[in-house]
């Protein structure tokens, strides 16, 4: 082979070499242009599923927490009505129609009552300890 032929050779080497790198260039491109998609695919999916999992766990603690109120209310006004009914039979064996008076002035009944628990508190404070000194 002569020195023409080899060159011609060469430069069809190196030709094709340019040609071959350049569409592994391009295919690398779209290979990484692929996977950018693919993860950002991934990425939204990773979201949704975390937003229905925080949903899911949102709407049954929502859905708890109904349910403990329900229960709590039917609870207290269960006790308030038992508390109400035996304040009433106490009224009730009050002579002089306490109960009565006490339903037409509330407002009496409620300083008389708050006059009895400071009495009863003074009275039954315990005495303060002295220290040795």
């Amino acid at each position: 082979m002569n020195d023409k032929a080899f060159e011609n050779k060469v430069n069809q080497d190196v030709d094709q070499a340019k040609e071959n790198l350049a569409t592994l260039g391009e295919d690398s491109l779209a290979g990484l242009d692929s996977i950018k998609k693919d993860l950002v695919t991934l990425g939204d999916d990773v979201v949704t599923r975390l937003s229905r999992k925080f949903e899911q766990l949102s709407d049954s603690t929502k859905e708890m927490v109904t349910e403990a109120v329900k229960t709590l209310n039917k609870d207290v006004g269960h006790g308030l009505s038992q508390y109400n009914a035996k304040a009433q039979d106490v009224a009730d064996k009050v002579p002089g129609g306490f109960s009565k008076k006490a339903t037409k002035y509330p407002w009496v009944t409620m300083s008389i009552t708050l006059a009895a628990g400071l009495l009863l508190g003074v009275l039954l404070k315990p005495a303060p300890r002295q220290h040795p000194g």
